[in-house]
């Protein structure tokens, strides 16, 4: 079962969000800021991270960039959620190693297309 780890502070958003996405076959993980999502990604390497990016302790930005530099982790695809939607905010996800960025509130189609576009290339890597 593919596991997803979502990095969201907001109870709400992360019942909804966790909700949605296990009714569609995910196995959820959980982590309420960007330091607790970097531990449980490094214990549970899911196969993909939704990270808030608007954090306490250790924000969005940042705890993407540290798993990003763990050799370990690095290879998880990560999408940045924010209700920031100017258009230096998408540039500046990816550039703290995002590999896809999603506005909210979240439109669950459009972000199911990018979950999957981003975990089909390992499938397929490893099929071969």
């Amino acid at each position: 079962m593919t596991t997803i780890l979502i990095v969201e502070d907001n109870e709400m958003n992360r019942d909804m969000l966790s909700r949605r996405l296990e009714r569609k076959g995910y196995q959820i993980l959980i982590a309420v800021d960007g330091a607790m999502g970097i531990e449980v990604a490094r214990a549970k390497m899911p196969d993909l991270i939704l990270m808030d990016m608007s954090l306490p302790v250790v924000d969005g930005w940042e705890a993407t960039r540290r798993i990003k530099r763990d050799k370990s982790l690095k290879h998880i695809p990560i999408i940045a959620l924010t209700a920031h939607a100017m258009a230096n905010d998408r540039e500046k996800a990816l550039d703290a190693g995002c590999d896809e960025y999603d506005t909210k509130p979240i439109e669950l189609p459009r972000l199911l297309g990018k979950i999957e576009a981003l975990l089909i290339p390992p499938v397929l890597e490893r099929a071969s």
